[in-house]
Parts: structure tokens; C-alpha cells; sequence
């Protein structure tokens, strides 16, 4: 539980080594997963989920839009932009962006009056670049900017598909 709890806290504070270490250890792709629940429940409650309904439906949003975000980064960065020394697998990628997804359990705190949407915003995009990060350890990019262009194309398709399904469900 300590090791996974140090993971949390050094993919918030975006360290690499880190990074390095749940793409490296397959044994953290179970606390991955429960990293990624635990930030989309904080995700839903954040965003006004009171009932359970909602709150089923906002959480399996949030899960499905990170795993086809995911899938989609695998596809983009490891198939189309790979650099030479790329080698990825999915279990390095869902490894590194769960951990990566740490921060947003932040997001709970958007119900706070005032200061909760500006809360739940700052963490998503905290989130946007952890993720950025996460890519990057995960692809073996030499370049920030190379990872940036493979999630920012992934996330663009990962938001149309979340608000869409919003939408549906609203």
C-alpha cells in the first residue's frame, strides 16, 4: 500500500522515475486500475453526481473515455509516431496513464461553492499533463513535445466521445 500511495503522489508530482517504475512493474497494473476508479468516482462527485444513477453513469463515462484515450494513445504513439526506440505494449500504457489519472481525485472537491469548479478544472488539467508525461516514459520519447502531439490528438477524440456519451445519457 506504501509503494502505491509514493507511486500516486510521484505521478502527481510528474516524476519521471516514477513513471518509470509502474511501467516497468506489472504487478501495478491492479493498483493502476484502482487509481483510475478512484479518480473517476472523485471525477463524478466533482462534477455534481449525487444520486447513483449518475453517479454509475458518470463513472463509466469517465472509465470507458479513459480507456478508449488510452487505446487510441497506444494506437497514435506506438503505430504512427513511434521514435526508433519505441517498444509499448498496453499494459505499460494503462500502467503509467492510471497513475498518471492520480491527481484528478482532486476533482472531489469541485462540489466546494466557489472554489470547486476552478478546483475541479486546475486538476483536470494537471491530469492532461501528467498524462503527457506518462506517454512520453511509456513510448521512450526523447521529446515532451512528440508526446504532447500524440495526446493532444488522442484527447481531442477522447472529449468528442465523452461529451458525446453525456449527452446521450443526459
Amino acid at each position: 500500500m506504501e509503494i502505491t500511495l509514493n507511486r500516486v503522489v510521484g505521478a502527481a508530482g510528474f516524476d519521471v522515475q516514477t513513471y518509470e517504475d509502474v511501467e516497468a512493474d506489472r504487478t501495478a497494473t491492479l493498483p493502476a486500475i484502482g487509481v483510475v476508479l478512484v479518480s473517476s468516482i472523485a471525477g463524478a462527485i466533482g462534477a455534481g453526481a449525487m444520486d447513483v444513477r449518475s453517479m454509475a453513469g458518470m463513472l463509466f463515462v469517465m472509465v470507458f473515455s479513459w480507456v478508449v484515450w488510452v487505446l487510441l494513445t497506444l494506437f497514435i504513439g506506438g503505430t504512427l509516431l513511434p521514435e526508433r526506440q519505441t517498444k509499448v505494449d498496453f499494459g505499460q500504457i494503462l500502467r503509467t496513464t492510471g497513475f498518471s489519472s492520480s491527481i484528478g481525485i482532486l476533482r472531489v472537491f469541485g462540489v466546494v461553492p466557489i472554489v470547486g469548479k476552478t478546483i475541479f478544472a486546475i486538476a483536470t488539467i494537471w491530469m492532461l499533463l501528467t498524462f503527457v508525461i506518462a506517454i512520453r516514459q511509456a513510448l521512450d520519447y526523447s521529446s515532451t513535445a512528440r508526446a504532447l502531439a500524440v495526446c493532444a490528438l488522442g484527447w481531442a477524440i477522447h472529449v468528442i466521445l465523452f461529451f458525446g456519451f453525456v449527452r446521450v445519457m443526459a
